[in-house]
């Protein structure tokens, strides 16, 4: 089995959540889940996310990117 990037993880659990709302009934993480799972499928993408963005802010030295600060006197 191939490892997967915390992306493709983030990507896999989007691709489930949609699948859900879509109303199909989709094999993910080895057992069959339906609508009534979209609430742990949501947190798993949540976590996934979570993960994702650590991953990136390390690769930026810890910077958080985004806004920048400035001073008005």
């Amino acid at each position: 089995m191939a490892v997967l990037s915390t992306q493709d993880m983030v990507n896999k659990y989007l691709q489930a959540e949609a699948d859900v709302l879509d109303g199909k009934v989709v094999q993910f993480n080895g057992r069959r889940v339906e609508m009534v799972d979209l609430p742990a499928i949501t947190k798993g993408r949540q976590e996934w996310e979570r993960r994702l963005a650590q991953e990136r802010a390390a690769a930026q030295g810890g910077r958080r990117p985004g806004y920048s600060l400035a001073a008005f006197e």
